[in-house]
């Protein structure tokens, strides 16, 4: 594994382990398979481990893996204030409190204000004490550096940036979203300022893997070289000396270990002009082939319509990028034949979801069209039928007591 330092000079492994997509066992985190992985990364040298207050039991099982295995005073743990629902000094302290019981310390190394997407956020917190409490409990050691997530343009980036003595921050930044929400142009910035940079979303909530068009696999692997579409992402980023931490929602062993050995080989200054004309090329394909640039983050989530939306542009995507008969296959499946119902068409317009999306995504206009796409007629009354034969089987079965 290799090291960057952040500000005071201790060393950060260049990649961090994101705990926002844990591996599940039926609805809730598997703990086994979870504690397998965070151990794995532990030994293979990471030592940021990056949750919040939202990442539903993130944070508790995060807690209880470190305390089991004597390891928290060995890692660095950065989870983030929900300041969209903080309103009063008190709710600081409230929420704070709940995370350190939840993560089983009395410390956190790194704490964010989390999603900040304009100084307006920023300049709410303030009016409420945040300064005031963020250098107190700076003082007692109960939070060790303090700073922020990012979402909004540069230009908000910026002005946040230079409001306040950071001492660390998080963009979203990946070679596709170059030029997009902080960018390229914050990264800068605050490596000037000597601000480490933490990189959420470097391979855009998979889409840089899974979901590439086939053309621009066939570009990777003219290029002559023997890497895989996600160590094209890392290496990209590993190559930028301003970027300190790389994080990866890991969630199975292959890719904890493919990533480890990543971070272990690429370093700064090793991508090549050809290396960087490939990844220009593979951006123009995704370009022509993507519908919406929905990450699969879930901000948007819960609706409350019920609406899955990440699900319905995953599979709106999946129709350009792979076939027609993929997207809505898999829109019948994982959106039309659940228990309950999350068509697209559910939506109300009431604009709750634009509110929170780190893409600032029309996501209204899109749903609509996504819809109409995806459940052409003979769809839509396909669907219908089979939802009627499945329910109506399940109910009959449940009076039966089978």
């Amino acid at each position: 594994m290799q090291y960057r330092k952040d500000k005071a000079g201790n060393q950060l492994s260049v990649l961090g382990f994101g705990c926002m997509r844990f591996p599940k066992k039926g609805a809730a985190i598997d703990m086994e398979e979870t504690e397998r992985e965070i151990m794995e990364a532990y030994h293979a040298g990471i030592n940021y481990f990056d949750t919040a207050y939202v990442y539903g039991g993130s944070e508790a099982a995060l807690g209880e893996i470190l305390e089991k295995n004597g390891i928290r005073d060995k890692v660095n743990v950065a989870t983030k204030l929900p300041q969209y629902l903080v309103g009063s000094r008190a709710a600081l302290d409230r929420y704070f409190g709940e995370e350190l019981a939840r993560l089983r310390t009395d410390h956190v190394d790194y704490y964010l204000m989390h999603h900040l997407t304009d100084i307006a956020m920023w300049e709410k917190l303030k009016a409420v004490g945040a300064i005031a409490w963020l250098d107190e409990k700076k003082k007692n050691g109960a939070i060790r550096n303090v700073g922020f997530s990012y979402h909004g343009n540069s230009d908000g980036f910026i002005r946040i940036l230079n409001d306040y003595d950071w001492d660390i921050c998080q963009i979203q930044y990946n070679y596709f979203d170059e030029y997009s929400q902080a960018g390229a142009a914050g990264l800068k910035a605050a490596a000037e300022k000597g601000v480490p940079v933490v990189i959420m979303e470097p391979l855009r909530g998979g889409k840089l893997v899974g979901m590439l068009p086939e053309s621009a696999k066939e570009i990777m692997r003219g290029s002559g070289r023997n890497w895989s579409a996600a160590e094209w992402s890392f290496r990209w980023l590993f190559d930028q000396p301003e970027v300190t931490v790389v994080l990866s929602g890991m969630n199975s062993m292959d890719m904890v270990r493919e990533n480890c050995r990543v971070a272990s080989e690429a370093g700064a200054g090793e991508f090549t002009a050809e290396d960087r004309e490939i990844l220009k090329r593979v951006t123009e394909e995704i370009r022509r082939k993507d519908k919406v640039g929905c990450t699969g983050c879930r901000y948007c989530m819960p609706c409350p319509k019920g609406v899955d939306i990440p699900g319905t542009f995953l599979c709106y995507n999946t129709m350009f990028i792979e076939s027609p008969k993929q997207g809505r296959f898999q829109y019948a499946q994982t959106v039309g034949l659940t228990k309950e119902p999350a068509f697209a068409s559910q939506c109300v317009g009431c604009g709750k979801c634009e509110a929170h999306c780190p893409q600032q995504l029309p996501i209204r206009e899109k749903l609509k069209e996504a819809d109409k796409t995806l459940r052409p007629l003979p769809y839509k009354i396909g669907i219908n039928v089979v939802r009627k034969f499945m329910f109506r089987k399940a109910r009959k079965s449940a009076a039966q007591g089978k």
